[in-house]
């Protein structure tokens, strides 16, 4: 146990380097989500008939990459990081990945906002090739949960979001302060839990497009309750009724996809 407490005092996150650039255990975390997300829908596909290419879906993914990284980082920029104004006066640096000259990577994604820019580059995909939005959606929400396990575990390799303050066995220290190891939580709860909801819902599935509204409002509840447990966002804190911002995106979240769902199952709206 006093390993797993002191694990950041014996863990690299930096898995190796090749000609001087670093490659960091997130990024490969990273890939093996991507490469996981992509599988698991072709696999759904195929197990569920849809009648959707590999062809097709390799380049849905593509689109929807573009449009998670484009969401994520701007999200970020807009909705957590101290230095707004800086980055909408210099777009050209909000992807820059060197700092005085040293490779540091892109760092600061926000899941909310990679919601909205997924949304966005599904809708323009599935216009362009004349696809059913919802199938595609509901394939998305099979998919996604599994593949977001690796991303909070990459996250915890990366030692970063970092848990509240705590004295359970199980946490671990973060310079010198025992905290809760909440990236964990979340791949649980974010991953294996709504993953296990969706497809428990699928088996009984009443409307196209179910699956990913139960999907957002199951994901919404996971974050919600995980939000108890990891550090609020340095410089924004506890925002309203001592909740942090994260629990205020995914209440909002919740009550959008609820107020969907009760729309769609009393036939005011069609999809």
């Amino acid at each position: 146990m006093e390993f797993w407490r002191h694990i950041y005092s014996n863990f690299d996150v930096v898995a190796f380097s090749i000609f001087g650039l670093k490659v960091h255990w997130y990024g490969i975390m990273y890939v093996l989500a991507l490469i996981l997300a992509l599988a698991l829908a072709k696999f759904f596909s195929k197990k569920m008939n849809m009648g959707i290419s590999n062809k097709c879906l390799d380049s849905y993914f593509v689109w929807v990459e573009i449009g998670v990284i484009l969401g994520a980082r701007l999200g970020y920029i807009l909705i957590y990081d101290s230095h707004t104004m800086y980055y909408i006066a210099h777009p050209w640096q909000i992807f820059n990945p060197y700092i005085d000259g040293e490779f540091v990577g892109i760092r600061g994604m926000s899941y909310h906002g990679a919601i909205v820019g997924f949304l966005i580059a599904t809708f323009l995909f599935c216009k362009k090739h004349k696809e059913n939005l919802w199938r595609f959606l509901d394939l998305v929400a099979l998919s996604v949960p599994l593949a977001y396990v690796f991303g909070r575990i990459g996250n915890f390799l990366n030692q970063e979001l970092f848990g509240r303050i705590t004295d359970v066995p199980w946490g671990i220290y973060v310079n010198g302060v025992l905290r809760h190891p909440s990236q964990l939580y979340e791949a649980f709860l974010e991953g294996i839990v709504v993953f296990i909801v969706v497809y428990m819902v699928k088996l009984k599935q009443s409307f196209c497009g179910e699956l990913i509204i139960i999907y957002a409002c199951a994901y919404s509840l996971a974050r919600f309750i995980c939000e108890f447990f990891r550090e609020p966002d340095f410089g924004i804190g506890f925002v309203l009724w001592g909740m942090s911002m994260g629990q205020i995106l995914s209440l909002i979240m919740f009550a959008i996809a609820l107020l969907f769902y009760i729309c769609i199952r009393f036939k005011k709206v069609n999809i």
